[in-house]
């Protein structure tokens, strides 16, 4: 079966108006490969500006939702609200989520469901640690955090898995491409043998972890690898290339 190539940009809590309708000019006149599903990750106070002012045929997400659609949760945004600004993806469970804010593993999975519950399609974010991997337990710590996020998932077409190595992101060390592709294989594996085997072929696995323009194809043309989520290009020219990594 074959999966849609899908390139998520994580702007995190970077751009302001200015720089940020400067990309999104770019990304709208750019050529862009129609075989790749795009999605910008933009900082909660601009997802307004950005849905309208971005092109009808790229997503935006939010970077984070609440639980719950309402209530004394004082800095926190909902699925509704995100809804209610014309957004439809979030990206939940980030390592910066779990590891500066000190989000649990069933935080994570309790926020899946409720953003799954409300029509939100979720970006759901694994990865090790490097004293994790270092220790050669990468497999059992993407195996748990995946399998919270399952236990939360009943439509499996509207969530996005995304690996990214801790140990590898914004700090210039990729994966190789054949260590992405022995944990996509070995996720993938574990979803068809815990989830279903057609979930395991259909559900794309996307690799996040300082991907660039001189990186991005080469992972790319792994069996396993569905695309990417990209953190500091996605805010530059460069974005266009990696989502045209394919052509």
């Amino acid at each position: 079966m074959s999966r849609k190539f899908f390139v998520g940009g994580n702007w995190k809590m970077n751009g302001d108006k200015k720089s940020l309708g400067e990309l999104i000019q770019t990304l709208n006149t750019a050529k862009l490969d129609a075989n790749v599903e795009v999605v910008c990750g933009s900082p909660a106070i601009y997802l307004d500006f950005v849905r309208s002012k971005m092109d009808a045929k790229l997503g935006v997400a939010a970077q984070n939702c609440y639980k719950v659609a309402k209530g004394a949760f004082t800095g926190e945004i909902s699925p509704a609200m995100i809804k209610d600004v014309g957004v439809n993806w979030v990206i939940l469970g980030h390592s910066e989520r779990r590891h500066v804010f000190g989000e649990s593993d069933e935080l994570i999975g309790q926020k899946t469901a409720h953003a799954l519950e409300n029509g939100l399609s979720v970006i759901a974010c694994i990865g090790e640690k490097l004293d994790e991997r270092e220790a050669g337990i990468t497999e059992k710590v993407v195996f748990a955090q995946t399998k919270v996020i399952a236990d939360n998932v009943k439509d499996w077409s509207k969530v996005v898995l995304a690996y990214e190595p801790v140990w590898a992101i914004g700090t210039g060390k990729t994966a190789s491409p054949a260590q992405a592709q022995e944990v996509h294989d070995k996720l993938r594996a574990w979803v068809k043998t815990n989830v279903s085997e057609a979930v395991a072929n259909s559900v794309r696995i996307i690799y996040g972890g300082s991907v660039t323009g001189s990186t991005c194809k080469e992972l790319a043309s792994q069996k396993d690898v569905d695309g990417f989520l990209v953190g500091g290009a996605s805010l530059k020219a460069e974005f266009v290339e990696i989502i045209n990594a394919n052509v």
